[in-house]
């Protein structure tokens, strides 16, 4: 049995006579990078809200960590590891840099309203918040506002927030969406580099990133499992080709 950080056991979302996310089960292995492909409308998105709470199960469980966490409210999984990104970047625009992901230490440290207090005490955390972005990439822009970063730099921005909230658990949606080739390696390298000493699910429609990146994949189609496995045996299954790509097994051997 592998160790795993997070499991879903039957997990089932309905809207109405509608079922998004249909008896799901999925294992997480911890210190891994876990991708979620699939077409348009597979139920990606809707299983991440699910994971971090956005939205209620209608059945099913999830366990981190061997807990069962189907019941906690979202501020409950925020604070025990589980952070997510979104698939349009979520960094306050005129703020600088360093200011950004010093909001996300004052978050984890419980002073993230407390907007009155000293500059020399926020000063005091612009150590950690420098380290937070030379971590990405950023140490040279920390001075900037966010609005002034090309699309590539805000992704990498936001994940540096995120880092700044010591996720055991990190859930990137869409991470490269939108981005051009060299954004794509930027971005790629950096999720590779701080996956190191935590765990990863990422949805991913890029099947480059997907190959460079993933250690294990999961292909949802009309909100079920359809395949899993790494990424050379996804890429040939018949199913997987039809579904995802748009091709059957013969058209792509022909």
């Amino acid at each position: 049995m592998g160790d795993f950080i997070l499991e879903t056991k039957g997990l089932t979302k309905r809207f109405g006579g509608f079922t998004a996310v249909n008896k799901v089960n999925l294992q997480i292995e911890r210190g891994t990078i876990h991708a979620l492909i699939g077409p348009n409308g597979a139920g990606k998105t809707t299983f991440f809200n699910l994971l971090t709470k956005f939205i209620t199960p209608s059945s099913g469980q999830i366990l981190y960590n061997g807990e069962d966490i189907t019941r906690w409210e979202p501020a409950e999984i925020a604070e025990h590891g589980i952070i997510r990104s979104f698939q349009i970047s979520a960094v306050f625009p005129h703020l600088t840099a360093l200011e950004n992901v010093r909001l996300s230490l004052q978050k984890r440290l419980n002073v993230s309203y407390q907007f009155w207090r000293s500059a020399r005490v926020l000063a005091s955390l612009n150590d950690e918040a420098m380290q937070r972005l030379d971590q990405v990439g950023l140490k040279r822009y920390a001075d900037l506002h966010a609005v002034e970063l090309p699309y590539g730099r805000k992704r990498a921005l936001e994940i540096a927030t995120t880092l700044g909230l010591e996720p055991e658990l990190m859930l990137l949606d869409e991470p490269t969406q939108g981005m051009g080739a060299e954004d794509v390696g930027q971005v790629s390298d950096l999720i590779k580099s701080v996956s190191v000493g935590r765990t990863i699910i990422m949805v991913e429609h890029n099947l480059g990133v997907v190959a460079k990146l993933a250690d294990r994949i999961t292909v949802l189609n009309r909100g079920e499992v359809l395949a899993e496995g790494g990424y050379e045996e996804v890429s040939k299954n018949p199913e997987v080709m039809e579904a995802y790509m748009g091709v059957t097994a013969e058209e792509a051997s022909a």
